[in-house]
This record gives C-alpha cells, structure tokens and sequence, in this order.
C-alpha cells in the first residue's frame, strides 16, 4: 500500500467508500464526461502498448476501458471500497486485465521515477483543499511521468455549484432561498474552496473540496512543472439538455450533443460553462 499524506476531506472519502462513484458515468451528466473524456484520451495517447497510470481512478471505469484497448493500466485511489469495487469491471472487459489495483494517495505513488507514458489525474485536484498538497500531486505525476509523457487532469468549476441550482437539475429544491448557499456560492466563486454549509441545508454536495478556473487549472499545473496546458471544456452545455438520458439512447441525438460539446471545447468566453474541465499536458 501507498503511503498517505494529509487525507482528503473525510466525507468525501467516505462517501467514495460508501460506493457513491459507481455508475455515475452512466446517466446524467456523466454520459456526456465519459464519452468526451474517451475522446480525447483516444485523440492524444500514444499507441499501445503503452504504460499509464490512473491516479484517483475511482473503481477504473477508464482503466478497465484502456486496458481492454492494450495499454498497461495501473489504478491507483485512496478509497478502499473503489479499489475492490473495481474487479465488478473485468466481467464488461473479457481477455482484459490491470497490472495493478492499490488504495494508494496521489501524492505518494510507489513507482520508479519517469516509468510511465500518461498518467490519468481525474479527481484528486478538485479532492485536495490545499493548494501546496494540490501541487504536490501534480509534481509527483511530474515525477513519474518519462519525457514527454502526458497528464490528463480533471477539475471542476467554480460555477457548477451555481449553475446546478439555477438550472432543471435543482427544480426540486429550495436552495436558492438558502442564504448559506448562496453564500457558498459567493465563496466557491471568489476562492475555489467549496465548503458546505452547516444547518439545515438541502445541498449535501461532495464535501470540501476545491473547484478551478481554467486559468487557475493551468497555474496550478505550471507551478507543478508543466509548462504546456490545453484546457479543454467536457461537457460543454449540453448537459443542460432536457431528458437528457432519453436523448443520449438515441443515437443521431447523443452524435448531435457531443458535436456542441466539440464546437464549444477550447473557446474561453464560455468554457466555464462546462461544468468538467480536463487539461491535456506533455512533460519535457
């Protein structure tokens, strides 16, 4: 087992332990993160064999998917429950199989400096509240990484939060009405930090954590040593889509919702609309 630095926040890691991560890419909004996401891994991964390291990969629903298309996958993530959860995938990819499944912390990953191509960096920067320890993560992929190898690494906005509450997807509840939302709000958007607020709130979100701009994304991975940062917008708007499930099952319509999501990707005026962020980075 990896060693662990200063742990994420403990609601958050045990609600990853509660199983909370399973089959959240397959309805809703995560429809759209999967299959973008897959996009572009496939658009900028060098050919198979290839070894890449999956850290804070929940149960490895991209490991398992990399690993059935021949590359050498290693998932690495703190919960534990993921971790075991993760074998439920082999049964989906038959003849595939992992080179490793570790409860393992982001900033301390038991392998040898530069021994991997791409490393998958999916959820521990918007799990990490502090900044230095955020750093340090991304510096240990750093470290890993062999020249020229490329991160991915995904963060959420500042926005989502908000855009959440004002759209369909938070119809059912009073938040707005909520004074400590929308003081949250008024946090996560001048800050990043995304804190909870105590009393008798409706909004339970996914505990403290910490949302990027993407300017602040790029910074953050400058400061870790990548000089080269393409920030790219996942789920661009149309998540905001009406019966979204129903949509994505047909499949002129989801083709017509990824090509939005394509058009939108890279425009700075509004990629904070996309609520997912990934930023492709190369080592040199």
């Amino acid at each position: 087992m990896c060693k662990t630095e200063k742990s994420i926040d403990k609601d958050v890691l045990a609600g990853y332990n509660a199983g909370i991560e399973r089959g959240r890419l397959h309805t809703g909004i995560g429809l759209i993160e999967l299959e973008r996401t897959k996009e572009l891994l496939l658009e900028h991964l060098p050919a198979p064999p290839a070894v890449l390291y999956d850290i804070g990969g929940g149960y490895g629903e991209y490991a398992w998917w990399l690993a059935s298309r021949g590359y050498d996958v290693h998932l690495f993530d703190l919960a534990e429950t993921n971790i075991r959860l993760s074998a439920d995938l082999a049964a989906a990819y038959p003849g595939a199989s992992l080179c490793a499944t570790e409860v393992c912390d982001a900033r301390s990953i038991d392998r040898p400096d530069e021994s991997a191509d791409a490393i998958l960096l999916m959820g521990p920067l918007y799990h990490i509240p502090e900044k230095a320890e955020r750093i340090a993560a991304v510096r240990e992929s750093l470290r890993l990484l062999k020249p020229g190898g490329l991160l991915f690494t995904a963060a959420i906005t500042p926005y989502a939060t908000m855009l959440w509450a004002t759209t369909v997807f938070g119809r059912d509840n009073r938040l707005l009405a909520e004074e400590a939302f929308l003081h949250m709000v008024e946090h996560e958007l001048e800050t990043g930090e995304h804190i909870r607020p105590t009393g008798n709130t409706a909004h339970r979100g996914i505990g403290r954590s910490h949302f990027h701009t993407a300017d602040a994304l790029r910074a953050e991975l400058e400061a870790g040593g990548f000089a080269d940062n393409t920030v790219h917008g996942v789920v661009g708007a149309a998540w905001l889509a009406p019966d979204l499930d129903t949509l994505w099952a047909d499949p002129a319509s989801r083709e017509a919702l990824l090509r939005t999501v394509r058009l939108l990707d890279g425009r700075a005026d509004i990629l904070g609309l996309s609520t997912h962020l990934l930023c492709v980075s190369r080592k040199r």
